[in-house]
């Protein structure tokens, strides 16, 4: 998989948005936690074979920059697998939250 995205002209935009804001830098522990990402894709076999499909898109500069900072992704290349992995993969703590929604335990009391 290669994923790949075009940044529009950033003058274009600017004028009609004003200067765009700055987000908090990424730290180490958001490096580390894209690394992870990238790993468990690796080890569910998702980053196996040839990169043979193309991704191409247009995005918000201001997002790509963003996401870049957040991540510690350098390329766009990179910032789209990221991305990529991070939908293939199913959160477990999501899954089980949406799992036991509603749901207490028999001798739960609720106190208000």
């Amino acid at each position: 998989m290669v994923a790949e995205a075009a940044v529009s002209n950033p003058a274009k935009g600017e004028a009609k948005r004003g200067p765009t804001r700055l987000a908090r830098p990424a730290t180490k522990g958001h490096i580390a936690g894209a690394a992870a990402v990238m790993e468990e894709a690796r080890r569910a076999g998702l980053l196996d074979g040839d990169s043979t499909e193309h991704v191409s898109f247009r995005a918000p500069k201001a997002l790509v920059e963003a996401a870049k900072r957040e991540s510690g992704a350098t390329k766009p290349t990179e910032l789209g697998l990221l991305a990529l992995a991070m939908l293939a993969q199913p959160d477990p703590a999501a899954n089980y939250l949406k799992k036991t929604r509603g749901k207490l335990g028999a001798g739960h009391r609720l106190d208000y």
